[in-house]
């Protein structure tokens, strides 16, 4: 297999890993033009994130505006044509793929479909020439922090506060909307080692846990520093925390914020997190040679 690899083209890899990808999550990814299909996506949205003032997360007119302008709507089917995913992108003028929405239904999200969405977007990019993909997410969401960036082989040095303003959708539950700025470097190394199912895992240095510098809303650890790097944590489940105890939820959203602007200030950079949901913030330097 890594011999057959070797001999393809940096898209025709790509190509090659999102196929696998799908395949391994017993699903079939595809680019979706149909208007009935796009109006099925615009629901699936909607069961996902719910219904906002505003209306559906994307609403239908949009998704069909953006297939037709050539951008991207990736859709994941089960075996048996029921839809269960959708990645929704467009091209930015820099000339990189901006990922507007990614979502897979309740009950398969363990199943690697949003991995197989990724990778479907990482090939339609890179069979474009192009070769960076961005978007954001909630800093507080720790299992989404581990897709992005040790499943995928992403990083982020790039905190913006209150991004969309105060969000009132079921799964944000009225929360500020701080957002994590993804930098996913489609041609690098690591991104295309993660393609092809490398984890890029990385752990609490031993006894790091000792010599805390800051605690959490919890009472536990929340801020290490060992060996050069910054560990700093976010909580289990953030969404359940939201609905049990907002003033909690409230109180971890403002220590990650002071940590991480700090810490990009200082030149740090997100480069992994760990299965407990620490993320690794190490001096850009060292990352150089790793994401190129």
């Amino acid at each position: 297999m890594s011999l057959n690899l070797d001999a393809l083209s940096l898209a025709e890899r790509a190509q090659f890993t999102a196929v696998s990808a799908a395949a391994k999550a017993n699903v079939r990814v595809v680019d979706e033009h149909r208007r009935e299909s796009l109006k099925d996506i615009e629901g699936l949205l909607v069961a996902i994130w719910g219904m906002s003032p505003q209306g559906a997360p994307i609403p239908f007119d949009l998704l069909r505006s953006i297939s037709h302008a050539g951008c991207n709507v990736s859709a994941a089917y089960t075996s048996e044509g029921v839809l269960c995913g959708a990645a929704v992108a467009i091209v930015s003028p820099d000339g990189s793929t901006y990922s507007l929405i990614a979502g897979v239904l309740p009950g398969v999200a363990d199943k690697g479909v949003g991995f197989a969405l990724k990778q479907h977007q990482r090939a339609w990019s890179l069979a474009r020439g192009i070769e960076t993909m961005t978007w954001t997410f909630d800093p507080l969401v720790s299992r989404n922090a581990r897709f992005n960036l040790s499943k995928l082989g992403a990083v982020t040095s790039e905190y913006e506060r209150n991004f969309y303003g105060a969000m009132q959708d079921s799964i944000n539950a009225n929360d500020e909307s701080d957002r994590l700025v993804v930098l996913w470097p489609l041609s690098s190394t690591r991104s295309s080692k993660c393609s092809e199912g490398s984890v890029h895992e990385v752990s609490l240095p031993p006894g790091a846990l000792n010599n805390a510098r800051e605690y959490g809303p919890d009472g536990q650890p929340a801020l290490l520093e060992s060996a050069g790097s910054l560990w700093c944590r976010a909580p289990q489940d953030i969404v359940a925390l939201r609905k049990s105890n907002p003033q909690e939820a409230a109180m971890w959203r403002l220590q990650l914020r002071d940590i991480m602007e700090g810490a990009f200030a200082s030149g740090f950079i997100a480069s992994g997190v760990t299965r407990t949901g620490w993320y690794k913030l190490t001096p850009v330097a060292s990352l150089t040679k790793e994401t190129a």
